[in-house]
């Protein structure tokens, strides 16, 4: 097993710890989740799939909650920032 898989956060290869969460990968990239609806940016904030601050799209598949969706070698993520 690797120690490190790599994802594309909005379009940019990012490098994370193997059993990464996608939540992470965002961080690590230095974008946001998503926006509020009122313009304000969110980021991760639970943890455990509770709050949905996390929800990005994974794969072409919207509004997954990447706090509990461990990273896979070229997944595709995009988040809104």
């Amino acid at each position: 097993m690797p120690d490190t898989v790599t994802v594309r956060v909005n379009g940019r290869a990012v490098t994370v710890p193997a059993g990464a969460t996608v939540a992470v990968a965002i961080l690590a990239a230095g974008a946001i989740s998503r926006f509020s609806v009122t313009g304000h940016p969110r980021a991760p904030f639970c943890g455990m799939g509770t709050c949905f601050e996390c929800r990005s799209e994974i794969n072409g598949q919207p509004h997954r909650r990447g706090c509990q969706i461990l990273c896979e070698p070229g997944m595709n993520i995009q988040s809104d920032g």
